[in-house]
């Protein structure tokens, strides 16, 4: 049994439902286990900044799944919830990024885990503190609490 953790992200259509949703279809995943999950946040967008705020989420999961078997099934869940990519960093209805999984390090074309641009985001990292501070981050050996910094353009997301 492994451990990951996932980043979610959505700013189009009902987010919050969307995020809930993702979480239960994820959950409904044979050899999936939703652990924990974040408080959400809502965030200005990064990138293509012509869109609407974003809600982000981080969830704990354990799983039987390879890294590989676990990016199929995250990309399913965000078709499932009508993910189009237009733009890159574009709006979106459901954005599912594979933080951590385990202490592994996998550096393929289409699979980087830890995801290439979490430590440079603080709506990815302060989420993802609310549920494994004690984590340790295997490219800096450094547990997540200490990787956090405070960013007042990340607001709890209160409904």
């Amino acid at each position: 049994m492994s451990y990951a953790y996932l980043g979610f992200g959505s700013n189009v259509g009902d987010r919050e439902t969307q995020l809930n949703q993702a979480i239960h279809i994820l959950n409904d995943t044979e050899g999936i286990n939703v652990t924990q999950t974040s408080l959400i946040y809502e965030t200005d967008p990064v990138g293509y900044v012509e869109q609407p705020q974003f809600l982000n989420q981080c969830i704990e999961i354990q799983t039987t799944l390879t890294p590989r078997d676990l990016l199929k099934v995250c990309q399913e869940t965000e078709q499932q919830l009508h993910r189009v990519r237009d733009i890159r960093w574009g709006p979106r209805t459901l954005d599912v990024d594979i933080l951590l999984f385990d202490k592994q390090i996998i550096n393929e074309d289409d699979l980087v885990i830890p995801h290439p641009r979490m430590l440079e985001r603080s709506f990815v990292l302060i989420p993802l503190n609310d549920i494994a501070p004690d984590f340790t981050e295997p490219h800096t050996n450094k547990k997540i609490r200490n990787l956090v910094t405070l960013d007042n353009t990340v607001k709890q997301y209160k409904g």
